[in-house]
């Protein structure tokens, strides 16, 4: 059966799914990399068969029977019922003594801090924020969409792109630079082209991703209405982080607020000196940083955490992933953001 290790570590992402295999002290025992997974369009036992060729592959490569700990952070796990199926659904799997399921955002915030206290916010495909104290309080939201009161992340930020380049471009609406900058991207000539080959599937749903970068780029060349949504954006980032503070009483204390995901991490100028500049006015305890460690990481972290484990051994598993051998084995995609 081989040897019975610390933590399953696992960081399953829309689009790939990192899995660590981390002893008591923190050594990386084996790393694995594989698809992507998603509950809410497939079902949980479905997810979790899609996790199981990864889990199984970097069990094997550490000659380990099973772990102490599986600590998983999952896209799509918004909600506390969900987090409790997927656990269920993983404790029967058998692969440790103990399971316990945050939301992936979870694992980006304990990648970047060095006790489980802070807040952190990721805006990559959509937007979330959680955050945590060391007594095991947290603060969370459910970042299910405008259904919930979220807006952000590039998706939104595409849409609304799109939007305000439609209505310029019919008289509907301001003049705006994104007019011309957006349909120039696909080589198209104006407005009612890229209308007409979005609706009728000329181009892909998903390529939609790729004019966030078209906005903050306009933005950047000082035409007003880009540079309105990007400072929407930062607002919305603001606006989260501090009421995650705020519910866990950290706004009088000198607190992180960890900035991840593929926007944030893209440091556009606006958005990432709004940013800092709001957090200064209304938390000027926060220490803002932007995270790009591996979220596995956090997911390990947060396992050793569970394990109370040795002096030493959340040094030696970041030390890990620092000197660049984080890197899973295997195909999978580079992550688009979360």
């Amino acid at each position: 059966m081989g040897l019975t290790a610390g933590v399953l570590a696992v960081d399953a992402g829309n689009s790939k799914t990192d899995v660590a295999v981390v002893a008591h002290d923190g050594e990386v025992l084996a790393t694995a990399r594989g698809g992507g997974v998603r509950p809410p369009s497939v079902g949980v036992e479905a997810a979790v068969e899609a996790l199981a060729e990864t889990v199984a592959a970097a069990l094997a490569a550490a000659g380990a029977g099973g772990v102490a700990h599986v600590s998983a952070c999952l896209a799509n796990a918004d909600l506390p019922v969900e987090e409790e199926r997927l656990a269920a659904a993983l404790a029967a799997r058998g692969w440790g003594g103990t399971v316990e399921v945050r939301n992936d955002t979870f694992a980006v915030l304990r990648a970047g801090v060095t006790e489980p206290r802070g807040v952190a916010v990721v805006c990559g495909a959509g937007i979330n924020c959680v955050g945590m104290r060391p007594d095991g309080r947290t603060a969370r939201f459910p970042a299910l969409g405008r259904v919930s009161g979220d807006w952000g992340g590039g998706w939104a930020l595409a849409e609304e792109a799109l939007w305000h380049a439609a209505r310029a471009q019919d008289g509907r609406g301001a003049a705006t630079a994104l007019a011309g900058t957006l349909p120039a991207h696909f080589g198209l000539p104006g407005m009612p082209a890229l209308v007409e080959a979005l609706y009728l599937g000329h181009l892909a749903p998903e390529r939609r991703h790729e004019l966030s970068p078209v906005l903050f780029a306009t933005a950047a060349g000082g035409d007003p209405v880009a540079g309105a949504i990007v400072d929407r954006q930062a607002d919305e980032v603001v606006a989260m982080a501090v009421v995650a503070l705020t519910r866990l009483e950290l706004l009088a204390e000198e607190t992180p607020v960890l900035l991840g995901g593929s926007v944030l991490a893209a440091r556009h100028p606006r958005l990432d000196d709004r940013i800092r500049a709001l957090l200064a006015e209304q938390a000027p305890r926060a220490v803002p940083r932007v995270v790009t460690a591996a979220p596995v990481l956090g997911a390990a972290l947060l396992g050793l955490d569970h394990l109370t484990a040795p002096p030493g051994a959340q040094d030696r598993l970041r030390a890990h992933y620092e000197r660049g051998r984080g890197k899973p084995a295997g195909g999978g995609e580079p992550s688009g953001g979360r």
